[in-house]
């Protein structure tokens, strides 16, 4: 028996960050080596951050790159291990997205992804081209600072298997696991017992469990020991959230997870492995006679060796056979809490803002925005307890206090949040008052203001340069007016908010005085989708927290947060009839969730946002969908059917221009509607949709007649 001890590191990979992103490597590799493993792997295109986009274009980038190799090469802590790491190549002119496979001065194999990820949120083809040669070696010829270093003048570069003294190694990078020929198949076939595979996946609500899944059963299928890392925190766009749960797997038994979201910045699991265990696994089925027939795999020659023999191991008290666990998958609303927090840490941190300011206005959505930076407090608390020095660091750094340790996540909130309820004329004491408890629950330093002065102001102006006064609706105005009336109220808290969140720190006079709040916005993904918002009122700002939450998950994540946290103050906000408060009391009860005045449930803006681009459904599509998923709801025959399709779409369409300037939110739904970048759609329709709308009130005309014939 040979026992083999293997390593998957999970890293926060920030784009361009070439110094810090060198520091986290070798410490993976330090933790790695610590722990008795011989094989270490990082994520995806970590050495320049998988999420550097066009900057993956600029030579600057290649050569930087090449620095980090050179640096890492030149570190006698890989010495006596194979040290895999990612990072862009180019070869022939030709760029790819690459593993490099070394040790202490010396490189042995370059291996170049095969299938790229170019669908949804990627754009891998705008940056690197395939490998198309399966099978296949090329010399690739040095940098003249790795040539110094190895006094090697080229080294394969291709699809190929890395020979070891007793084992075999092959690569498939992210995107390729999901292929329906993935190259770790004809790997295993071909001898390969161990498998690194190093990712970028992004985080979506309840899709965990798909990703692990298709990842424990490759191995199931094929046996053999396989190492998944994948990177962890926000994007540099910020707009995705890698969420780790990096796992090392032995014969479709998870062997070692690491946890689905964390603030640390390195995190490395090993697991030990007796090979014996992929060879006996794999004598015991018909897969042979398919390994028999496999085509030769180019074989790459490595003179280390990763096992150690049983006696060394069973007298070792830093190694232990690695038994199976179960996967580790977070509830839902442990997911947002999670990611929410990371994502806000991150965003703060690496923009060395003093805080963050929120307009809260007393509904539900701001409350949710609310709570998530009172988790991210938490979230940070628990990492300091646990004597996390960086996070610790990070805090005081943030708040200017050099000798700051937090006791309660108050006490972080305190100092680092802003909110505002900004009143006006229309509002009501009961939104006034959960606003201002709310904040004092959590810690927040509240201003409790009222804007009605610059709203005057505002329509003096207008009414100076039209000679025109306009009135709400139920003052005698037209839709134009009371829309007109609804907004400048709208847009001034927006203009409010970025002052205070600019002068809050100096008027406070705080540590960091003159340093800025990030703004905080609180509209979700239903209401972007349906373009229920008001362009550049308190739907903008820096960032948008809730940006990808449907209505009813983050309704779920207060009734969550109201038990886990002990905050009965959240019934309030959950029982609460919504209101933005812009129009006169004489207007009557004002619900801005109604059927009348959204034109459909939030339940249903959902269903629309799947359908429309997860399943890729036009209008006419959807209706044929809906006449059969909503046949047994009370009151939804084929023509309420149409017309609800056909709202939706008018509504996209005439509001489809607002996508334009959504603020960045972390993506956490599938259907997030987004901007041009990742969700690539036209912005100027004919909003009426004729030829797809008049199909289908023909149909549910057609339909209507035929069951009213069936109940004569």
């Amino acid at each position: 028996m040979a026992y083999i001890t293997v390593a998957s590191s999970t890293l926060t990979s920030v784009p361009l960050d070439f110094k810090g992103n060198l520091a986290r490597i070798r410490e993976s590799i330090r933790i790695a080596k610590d722990k008795g493993a011989a094989l270490r792997t990082g994520p995806e295109l970590e050495i320049p951050g998988y999420g550097c986009l066009d900057h993956h274009l600029e030579c600057d980038t290649f050569f930087h790159s090449w620095e980090v190799v050179a640096e890492i090469l030149k570190d006698p802590i890989c010495e006596g291990m194979l040290v895999d790491v990612g990072m862009g190549v180019r070869h022939r002119n030709v760029r790819y997205n690459c593993r490099i496979l070394l040790t202490y001065k010396k490189i042995f194999f370059i291996r170049p992804k095969m299938s790229l990820a170019n669908d949804g949120l990627y754009r891998e083809a705008r940056h690197f081209s395939a490998w198309v040669k399966p099978r296949t070696t090329e010399p690739y010829y040095l940098e003249k600072i790795i040539r110094e270093i190895t006094g090697s003048k080229t080294v394969p570069i291709g699809d190929a298997i890395l020979s070891t003294e007793d084992t075999s190694v092959g690569c498939e990078t992210c995107e390729e696991l999901f292929t329906p020929l993935n190259p770790s198949t004809y790997m295993g076939l071909n001898g390969a017992e161990v498998i690194i595979n190093s990712s970028a996946s992004h985080a979506e609500l309840r899709k965990l469990n798909t990703r692990l899944s298709l990842i424990q059963n490759c191995t199931r299928k094929l046996g053999g020991i396989y190492i998944y890392a994948n990177a962890s925190g926000v994007d540099g766009e910020a707009r995705m959230m890698y969420d780790g749960s990096s796992m090392i797997l032995c014969n479709g038994e998870v062997l070692s997870q690491s946890a689905q979201f964390s603030l640390k910045q390195v995190d490395v699991i090993t697991a030990t492995i007796d090979i014996e265990r992929v060879r006996s696994y794999r004598s015991s089925f018909s897969r042979n006679v398919q390994a028999a027939a496999q085509p030769e795999y180019p074989r790459i020659d490595c003179d280390l060796c990763l096992s150690r023999p049983a006696d060394e191991v069973s007298t070792s008290r830093s190694l232990q056979h690695s038994r199976p666990i179960s996967l580790k998958i977070l509830d839902p609303m442990e997911e947002i809490y999670m990611a929410e927090a990371v994502f806000l840490w991150q965003y703060l941190t690496r923009a060395n803002a003093a805080g963050f300011f929120l307009a809260l206005s007393g509904g539900l959505d701001s409350a949710t925005v609310a709570l998530f930076v009172f988790g991210m407090a938490r979230l940070v608390l628990e990492s300091v307890n646990a004597g996390d020095e960086i996070v610790l660091a990070d805090l005081r750094r943030i708040t200017g206090e050099k000798n700051f340790k937090p006791t309660t996540p108050q006490e972080i909130v305190q100092r680092i949040f802003h909110t505002s309820f900004m009143g006006t004329q229309h509002s009501g004491d009961e939104t006034r008052s959960r606003a201002k408890r709310l904040s004092q629950e959590i810690g927040g330093y509240h201003s409790d203001i009222n804007i009605d002065e610059t709203v005057t102001a505002h329509e003096n102006i207008i009414h100076n340069a039209l000679n025109f006064k306009p009135k709400f609706q139920v003052e005698g105005g037209s839709a134009a007016e009371n829309l007109a009336r609804q907004n400048i109220q709208a847009r001034n808290r927006m203009v409010v908010a970025y002052e205070l969140a600019q002068l809050s720190t100096t008027a406070r006079k705080l540590p960091r005085a003159g340093a800025s709040l990030l703004v905080l916005s609180s509209n979700n993904v239903d209401e972007a989708l349906r373009g229920y918002l008001t362009k550049y009122d308190c739907s903008s700002g820096d960032i948008a927290p809730l940006g990808s939450i449907s209505k009813s998950d983050a309704k779920s994540f207060l009734a969550w947060a109201r038990e886990k946290w002990n905050l009965p103050i959240i019934t309030e906000f959950i029982d609460a009839r919504p209101s933005a408060e812009l129009l006169p009391l004489s207007a009557g009860v004002q619900d801005d969730e109604s059927e009348a005045e959204m034109g459909m449930s939030y339940d249903e803006l959902s269903t629309f946002g799947i359908l429309r681009k997860v399943e890729k459904l036009g209008p006419w599509s959807c209706y044929l969908r809906l006449l059969v998923d909503w046949q047994d709801r009370p009151g939804y025959g084929p023509q309420q059917v149409a017309t609800k399709v056909q709202r939706f779409f008018r509504f996209y369409a005439i509001n489809r221009h607002k996508s334009t300037v959504l603020t960045p939110s972390v993506h956490m739904s599938a259907y997030n509607p987004d901007d041009n970048r990742h969700d690539l759609r036209p912005f100027l329709y004919v909003v009426g949709w004729p030829w797809q709308f008049n199909k289908i009130n023909e149909h549910a005309a057609a339909m209507e007649n035929k069951l009213m014939q069936k109940v004569d």
